[in-house]
């Protein structure tokens, strides 16, 4: 079941990177008054074990909140794998990541009619809050639709609490077998 759809509010796509960090984000963008479709598009996560995980958690959240969600199944790392070489620079392998993810969804977003988009990753204490704000602005210029910009990390403790209460499933890293690796796991 899907929330009914009101064609007064604008529609938004939000790029989900996990379950978890999408909690607090889509609550509050709702509260806003958005119609909200949720996108996972995540070429990062590796091995294909740990994305079927994500992306269980996340079809289990969209059910839990009645939220529509375009959903790219598909295992298919390449497109990570093809911009961070042997992933030794951090800063460049996650600039990498954050483009090709967030550039998937404002493309969507503007092919499908959206009013504008925005990420969860605006809520994790851990990514490059400062970066995904500026590709979130470069890319709305270059696809001529508006990102979304809340600082969502406020709601950190919250988001940690109510995905334990709904049982989601809790990743160790960040997706990357890079960052695994760095993890030690």
């Amino acid at each position: 079941m899907t929330r009914s759809k009101d064609s007064s509010k604008k529609r938004m796509l939000v790029h989900m990177c996990c379950g978890p960090c999408s909690i607090y984000p889509l609550k509050r963008i709702l509260e806003e008054s958005y119609q909200v479709v949720g996108f996972f598009y995540n070429p990062n996560i590796h091995p294909e074990e740990e994305f079927r995980k994500r992306l269980e958690a996340v079809k289990r959240l969209s059910e839990l909140m009645a939220l529509e969600v375009i959903l790219f199944e598909d295992y298919r790392p390449q497109p990570f794998f093809d911009g961070v070489g042997r992933g030794e620079d951090k800063e460049a392998r996650c600039s990498h990541c954050y483009t090709i993810r967030l550039e998937k969804t404002a493309e969507t977003a503007k092919e499908l009619g959206f009013d504008c988009f925005s990420s969860s990753l605006l809520y994790s204490r851990y990514q490059s809050h400062e970066f995904i704000c500026e590709l979130g602005s470069r890319l709305a210029e270059k696809y001529s639709i508006p990102f979304y910009y809340e600082d969502f990390r406020a709601g950190w403790r919250a988001g940690i609490e109510e995905s334990k209460k709904m049982s989601l499933y809790r990743q160790k890293y960040c997706g990357c077998i890079f960052s695994k690796i760095e993890r030690g796991l």
